[in-house]
């Protein structure tokens, strides 16, 4: 019966505990929660306070092999091993991102797991939530309104309006609003300059907001926003624009973890967005470090595959917070390879041996590149309706040859009970010695990171700068920030920079085109290839497909 219910009617049939219970069995007190609702709850600093002295549970990492266009199942795989450890007997939270309305509405759909491994109130989650990313909005967009203000009154920095880097944004697929004209009308309207918007998951101040400490953190990273160049040259920062306590103040409640759970009852903190190919792709330090004190095992995934979502976890936020993960999980799907392998996404239904066979290098990639972080590596195999035993049985063949820890896992359609061998083998991996250490050394010259991470991670022979990447580069070690980690804006697809080179390329070049410098966020952005931060909807976006009945249920999230 249940593999004909859609992820939004599973939701929909769940009974959920009052956030009130769920925070009960976390021992929070009512001091330290404020409620949106009967279903989701703020985390206040008070919280913080206490648990402070608290020793770390174990940290574990969920990442993937190269995904297809419509997603593999890393946050169905995060959830449904929390509420495996749960099952058995184990004390664990999970920590995840907030959706974006983009992808919602957009083609991947919402990312709030699947099946009978969903964290909930789907539809909220989905949504609105609990309104972060509005308010990561509101703040862009005010210092994008306070700069050209500026501009309008005398502009007394003396910006140039040909180098405004800093962007508006909006928390939608839009690419018409890829790049435009602002201030036309007239003298009244402010001064026309070129402008352009990116989605808001790819802001530095999403990225600010997840790897702040705290408010005073926040508000010293957001002075360091990098925004404009002067006529001299000279670099402009938020802090001499003049907006960053209201910008802080717009972001005070967005700075705090939103508690969840999931379908069965599993603690689940959610809370921020960024995507991984065009961002630092994982949740907020804040809400990993307070899982940590929560629990004896916090499980959280980073986006896309272990070259994008993984590497940008291991190499930015694990260096800027200190943290030491116990164990990584590389997500695998049968389908993911045999896309891996050649087969178009219509076709990834039928079994398909060879294709498979040709596909799961990508695998061994992914595997090979975690282990070079001295930590622990387990596969999932995300077990799919459509994989016959013969598949499943060859990916199973090849994680032994590799001498990788594996186990299948079902919880898509049997939620926390599918998921047990998972966490069997996670808890043993947890058990093992762990060396953690990042792939590069930050202090590298920036081209040096950018070529390390090319050779080591993605597998290419080395790298092309372009003149204007170039340019970039010694404008930006001229500002005195060579020494930050890098953040690579590439395609989730592949290993290397092209959508179409499948599997585990080899022989390719990476194109570095472009770096801007995220001084907030505390690391260099690098674009590579044809990459956009605004997506455009497809043709037959999934907003095509969502409805509401007069009832007020909602239809069509997935």
């Amino acid at each position: 019966m249940h593999k004909m219910l859609t992820d939004i009617q599973i939701a929909q049939q769940c009974k959920m505990r009052p956030i009130t219970e769920v925070a009960e069995e976390l021992g929070l007190t009512p001091e330290e929660i404020e409620f949106y609702g009967r279903y989701k709850a703020k985390l206040t600093d008070e919280v913080f306070a206490r648990l402070a002295s608290r020793p770390d549970g174990k940290l574990i990492l969920v990442t993937a092999i190269n995904p297809t266009p419509a997603g593999e199942g890393k946050t169905t795989t995060t959830v449904g091993l929390g509420q495996a450890m749960k099952k058995a007997g184990k004390n664990a939270i999970i920590a995840l991102r907030e959706p974006s309305l983009g992808p919602v509405f957009g083609v991947k759909g919402g990312a709030a797991g699947g099946g009978y491994a969903q964290v909930v109130p789907m539809e909220d989650i989905n949504l609105h939530f609990t309104g972060d990313f509005h308010a990561i909005t509101a703040a862009n967009n005010l210092l994008s309104a306070m700069i050209d203000n500026h501009l309008q009154q005398g502009n007394e920095l003396k910006i140039d309006t040909r180098r405004i880097i800093f962007r508006r944004c909006m928390d939608m697929n839009d690419r018409a609003l890829r790049n435009c004209v602002v201030g036309m009308g007239g003298k009244m309207n402010g001064v026309p300059r070129e402008e352009g918007f990116v989605i808001t998951v790819a802001t530095e101040i999403m990225a600010i907001l997840c790897l702040s400490e705290n408010i005073t953190d926040l508000k010293r990273r957001l002075e360091k926003i990098l925004v404009a160049y002067d006529t001299d040259g000279k670099p402009v920062y938020a802090g001499q624009i003049g907006c960053c306590g209201a910008m802080a103040a717009l972001l005070r409640d967005a700075l705090k973890p939103n508690l969840v759970q999931t379908l069965e009852g599993t603690p689940a903190l959610v809370h921020g967005g960024p995507f991984a190919n065009i961002a630092h792709g994982c949740n907020s330090v804040r809400a990993t470090k307070l899982a940590m004190k929560m629990a004896d095992y916090c499980i959280t995934e980073a986006g896309f595959g272990s070259d994008l979502g993984a590497e940008k976890f291991l190499d930015i936020k694990c260096r800027a917070a200190g943290l030491k993960p116990s164990c990584i999980v590389v997500v695998a799907t049968v389908r993911a390879l045999k896309y891996n392998g050649g087969i178009k996404p219509a076709e990834l239904g039928g079994e398909n041996i060879e294709a498979l066979k040709k596909g799961i290098v990508n695998l061994g990639a992914h595997i090979e590149n975690m282990r070079k972080y001295g930590v622990p590596v387990v596969v999932a195999i995300n077990r799919f309706l459509t994989d016959s035993d013969a598949e499943l049985a060859l990916v199973e063949e090849y994680c032994r040859e590799k001498g990788a820890d594996f186990a299948l896992s079902e919880v898509f359609a049997k939620g926390g009970e599918g998921g047990l061998a998972l966490a069997e083998k996670v808890c043993e991996a947890c058990q093992k010695p762990s060396d953690f250490a990042p792939v590069y050394d930050a202090k590298l010259p920036i081209k040096e990171k950018i070529e390390t991470l090319a050779r080591e991670i993605y597998g290419a022979e080395g790298v092309d700068f372009l003149p204007a990447a170039l340019k970039n580069i010694q404008e930006i070690e001229a500002l005195g920030a060579g020494d930050l980690p890098i953040c690579v804006a590439k395609t989730q697809y592949s290993l290397s920079d092209n959508p179409a080179l499948l599997g585990r390329p080899t022989g390719f070049r990476i194109t570095v085109r472009e770096l801007r410098l995220s001084s907030g966020a505390g690391f260099v952005v690098v674009y590579t290839g044809d990459i956009m931060t605004m997506p455009g909807l497809p043709k037959a976006a999934a907003a095509l497909r969502i409805d509401v009945d007069e009832a007020g249920q909602i239809s069509g999230l997935f």
